[in-house]
């Protein structure tokens, strides 16, 4: 059994090494059965084995498998780094820009925006412009617009220039003033549901087509608040015959008096809606190129009729494909409510999707970008994969990250030995500059280990690692040997002296997992460590050491 053993030891650390350091049981499986037919009619005695040794090697580091794995290091290594495809009609200087709304912090989702647009600005050498959209002042966070700030940061996107939409509305105006004398636009007083109604019928509003000095003074009357909310509605005219009744007429300012603007007060009371603010300034700022979600195609065809009856040259427009985020929590409403009744502790409350979020846990930057430029800009709709953004991670962390023991849910014994035992555990297995662990323990002392590897070695012979050869009687551990020859047939447990820290870590899924970390592992609080068998984990230190987990 030996021999088998080590034989699938080798499969599943080379199918480790062929996914970022992660095996699964199912390929492994299917791969021992592949180069062992004779193993077939045992693959039921066989399963629990795979299962313990990928279990064994996922919490290991890559360069731990490595020694373990058949695959060749220049394979492992040697993958083609994809690239962004040239954007189309390059005719001189390239400017793009980030548009996000001052809700709150940016996400995952929204970094896709991000490092697109910033990638194509540093291909051509242009300009990248972030513009923050907050027209809707129900929707505004004032802490929001420096956080947007904080998070492109983060990620290493250049800003060449900020542009805030409350700063323009004059602007707006100017163009509302200009489609209404055009005979392009109206003002309509028209009930909501009866103008809707027409509009999904292909008729017009009666106030539709009145002259267009009516609409000019309605208009005025807009702006000095002489109507309510939704009693008047200004409204770009299209095609009412277009197949797509979202293309039809579609309003473009309205009357807001309440909530004030968390930034402006109450010196506007007439909204520009996104279509038309978006137009506008993707013009005045001279847009070369769009990118953004095929969710917004129908935008798209809405703005394009101010192009045209302004005669303005197009930008040219790019849509990606739309992207489902699972298990993660990223609308802001949600958010700022579960942070005002004490569910989040704030915007980096690490359950959250949040870019925030995602740094306090330690996911590294470069990973994210990394992931959106393998996804590029294709306009199939996808599924975000966390597990791929996480290998990504693990492939810039793991080379240059600590390792520690921690121990979650401990049972605690008092040691037995008639000799002195000394701990000597590399920091890191492949940099030996790190030097080492060293922890020194003599009789009655006591060690802490998992209640799970408990009730596994309760009734054997164990090694605790890098320590020594033990069993358990009467509530005791018991010091055998430091022999080393018989490793492969023991079962390796990880531990803590009993002057270790305490330390609570706290999980993306909300669950909290308590224990006890090396006493050493102090020394790299603010950093991200490795907890062996466990996970990655970014620790700080507050009444406790306290760790966020990154991944796997």
């Amino acid at each position: 059994m030996d021999d088998i053993k080590e034989f699938i030891r080798k499969i599943a650390a080379t199918n480790a090494l062929e996914h970022d350091g992660k095996a699964d049981s199912k390929a492994v499986i299917g791969k021992i059965v592949s180069a062992r037919p004779d193993l077939k009619g045992k693959i039921k005695d066989i399963i629990p084995i795979v299962n313990e040794i990928v279990n064994e090697i996922n919490s290991m580091g890559i360069e731990e498998i490595k020694k373990i794995g058949i695959l060749e290091k220049e394979k492992h290594e040697k993958k083609e780094e994809k690239t962004l495809p040239p954007l189309p009609e390059v005719k001189g200087e390239v400017i793009m820009r980030m548009a996000p709304s001052p809700s709150g912090p940016l996400h995952i989702g929204h970094s896709r925006m991000a490092i697109l647009n910033d990638e194509y600005v540093k291909m051509y050498k242009g300009i990248n412009i972030l513009r923050i959209e907050d027209t809707n002042p129900g929707n505004v966070e004032l802490e929001a617009y420096d956080m947007i700030k904080e998070d492109l940061e983060w990620l290493g996107v250049k800003i060449d220039k900020i542009v805030i939409q409350t700063d323009r509305f004059d602007l707006y105006y100017k163009y509302a003033k200009t489609l209404l004398e055009m005979g392009k636009a109206y003002i309509t007083l028209c009930d909501e549901k009866e103008w809707r109604s027409l509009k999904s019928k292909q008729k017009p509003c009666p106030d539709r087509d009145i002259d267009p000095s009516i609409h000019l003074e309605r208009w005025e009357k807009m702006l000095s608040g002489e109507y309510e909310e939704r009693q008047a509605v200004y409204v770009v005219k299209t095609d009412l015959s277009h197949p797509n009744p979202a293309i039809r007429d579609w309003a473009a300012f309205r009357i807001i008096k309440k909530p004030r603007h968390p930034r402006t007060g109450d010196k506007y009371i007439v909204y520009p809606l996104m279509n038309f603010s978006v137009a506008i300034d993707d013009h005045d700022l001279n847009l070369t190129h769009i990118i953004r979600g095929k969710d917004h195609l129908n935008n798209t065809y809405r703005q394009l009729y101010i192009y045209e009856y302004l005669n303005w040259p197009k930008p040219v427009f790019i849509h990606y494909g739309k992207v489902k985020i699972e298990n993660s929590i990223l609308k802001t409403s949600i958010i700022k409510k579960g942070i005002k009744n004490g569910e989040y502790s704030g915007w980096d409350d690490v359950r959250l999707g949040t870019l925030k979020a995602l740094k306090k846990r330690g996911i590294r930057p470069e990973s994210i970008r990394k992931y959106w430029i393998d996804v590029g800009l294709k306009d199939v709709d996808i599924i975000f994969s966390w597990e791929l953004l996480y290998s990504y991670n693990r492939k810039i962390i793991d080379p240059l990250t600590k390792r520690y023991f921690f121990v979650s849910d401990p049972v605690e014994f008092s040691l037995i030995t008639n000799v002195d035992l000394k701990a000597k555990i590399p920091l890191h297995p492949s940099i030996k500059e790190y030097g080492f662990r060293e922890y020194n323990v003599k009789n009655g002392d006591r060690i802490m280990i998992t209640k799970k590897d408990y009730e596994d070695v309760k009734d054997s012979i164990f090694r605790l690692k890098d320590l020594g050869n033990f069993k358990i009687e009467d509530n005791k551990l018991i010091f055998i040997n430091n022999d080393t020859s018989n490793l492969k047939n023991m079962k390796i447990i990880h531990w803590v002296p009993s002057n270790s820290i305490k330390c609570k870590v706290y999980m993306p899924d909300g669950k909290i997992e308590e224990g006890y970390a090396e006493p050493l592992s102090i020394n790299d609080v603010n950093n991200v460590v490795q907890f062996e068998r466990f996970g990655f984990v970014k620790l700080e230190k507050n009444d406790i050491l306290t760790g966020y987990y990154t991944h796997p």
